[in-house]
């Protein structure tokens, strides 16, 4: 057999699909999903691609070897199986060290991945942004060079080299390493700038300003379609695993007339490969950002409640690494999302806190809408203005940014009573309000 690469190259093409093997090692205890479900969500992962997963397999895992992470028995008669079935891929959902891999590859004669190289695979053919693709890219030779290890035999053997790729005598091994270290250097110089841009680009939005509203939640809980239905936008919505990697942003209508900027982000998963967790940045800095964070929910699915907790562990990773405030589950709401599977939102059993909602249907939306207004109205001021009949600019500002509960008109003067962030009515009262001489004050 010949020694398979380091790369996750799985793309399939339509006329011949990569024959896939899907295989769950399986400890039952301190888990809070299903065994099945987990199989499942793994070959959603791998069709998602396009493989064509002709076998199955849950294994229980009793203690992890660490050659193979299997036992030789179930190596074996996994091999068998896998030869039957004529699997030239084998997805083990799992964390393979580089050496199990290897050893696995050799057992089972076909290239084997593991649940991060696949969501990497996933993750760079779903990238379309210029920021989203080097972040993939970044995330990918990160994961490469943990594989560039002695095991690799084709990695092992000497070569003379030309002057910048290291003098004669320099093993391929080292070379590799020193081209993917250069290569993650300018990708990261590359990635930091786009990320100073984008926060140009975030201190604009905050000098109008409008509020953010953030979605967050697992993986094809609905993220999209909920995001489509709020603001009539036609972003990607397929009922896939991943089907949104970059972060979108559409303006939002609130019932109290306020406008807000809607924001959709990747969807988490159990196992998120850590280095896709550090590389996308600017989903983590929307959220972290957001004045409110809408933790959008699958509330039909069976693992529902696994879910939940696997997108509350990465919000309070970030609160570990400090790109987010420990206060966030002050200011989020939790979305029980495709309602309309359970028979309505009647049905879905939502409670304090919680909203239950149909993206596909639109049952639950307006609901979703008052308290997204409630909650951003939480902590604002209220306030009275006399406005001068001519000031119409002044009059327009309070109405864009804050919430107008009272108004009477008069011959010289528009008494309004408005509701109001901190933050803007200081705003207000410095651009419009006159100082002590007599002129706004700037």
């Amino acid at each position: 057999m010949t020694d398979p690469d380091t790369r996750t190259d799985l793309h399939a093409t339509a006329e011949a699909p990569m024959r896939t093997a899907v295989i769950l090692p399986w400890r039952a205890e301190g888990q809070m999903r299903d065994a099945t479900a987990r199989l499942a969500e793994a070959v959603e992962l791998a069709r998602s691609i396009g493989l064509e997963v002709v076998h199955t397999a849950t294994v229980t895992l009793r203690a992890p070897q660490p050659a193979t992470l299997l036992g030789t028995g179930q190596v074996a008669s996994l091999g068998a199986a896998m030869a039957a079935a004529q699997a030239g891929l084998v997805v083990v959902d799992a964390a393979l060290t580089p050496v199990q891999q290897r050893n696995l590859e050799r057992e089972w004669h076909c290239k084997v991945i593991d649940r991060t190289g696949l969501i990497l695979d996933i993750f760079g053919e779903r990238a379309r942004t210029r920021e989203g693709a080097l972040q993939v890219e970044l995330a990918h030779l990160q994961y490469q060079r943990s594989r560039l290890v002695r095991s690799w035999t084709h990695l092992g053997r000497q070569r003379g080299g030309f002057g910048f790729l290291g003098g004669p005598g320099e093993t391929q091994i080292e070379a590799d390493r020193r081209l993917i270290d250069d290569r993650i250097v300018r990708l990261r110089h590359e990635i930091e700038d786009l990320r100073r841009t984008r926060g140009l680009h975030r201190a604009a939005r905050q000098r109008m300003p409008a509020p953010v509203v953030a979605l967050v939640g697992y993986t094809n809980a609905g993220k999209s379609t909920l995001f489509n239905a709020l603001t009539g936008a036609e972003t990607f919505a397929e009922n896939q695993l991943f089907a949104t990697l970059d972060p979108t942003m559409r303006g939002l209508d609130l019932p109290s007339g306020r406008k807000a900027i809607l924001s959709d982000t990747v969807g988490f998963i159990s196992a998120l490969p850590t280095e896709l967790v550090a590389a996308f940045r600017a989903t983590l800095e929307e959220v972290a950002e957001a004045d409110v964070i809408l933790h959008v929910r699958d509330v039909a699915h069976p693992d529902s409640q696994a879910q939940r907790a696997d997108v509350i562990a990465v919000l309070d990773g970030m609160v570990r690494d400090g790109t987010l405030d420990a206060d966030w589950p002050r200011r989020s709401l939790e979305v029980l999302n495709k309602a309309d599977l359970l028979g309505g939102v009647a049905r879905a059993g939502a409670r304090p806190g919680e909203i239950a909602v149909s993206a596909l249907t639109g049952e639950g939306l307006p609901a979703l809408r008052g308290a997204i207004d409630t909650r951003l109205s939480e902590g604002m001021v209220t306030a009275g203005y006399d406005i001068p009949v001519s000031s119409g600019a002044q009059l327009a500002w309070l109405y864009g940014h804050g919430e107008v509960i009272g108004r009477q008109d008069t011959d010289d003067s528009i008494h309004v009573t408005v509701r109001l962030s901190p933050d803007d009515r200081a705003r207000f009262e410095r651009q419009h309000l006159p100082s002590a001489d007599g002129t706004p004050e700037r």
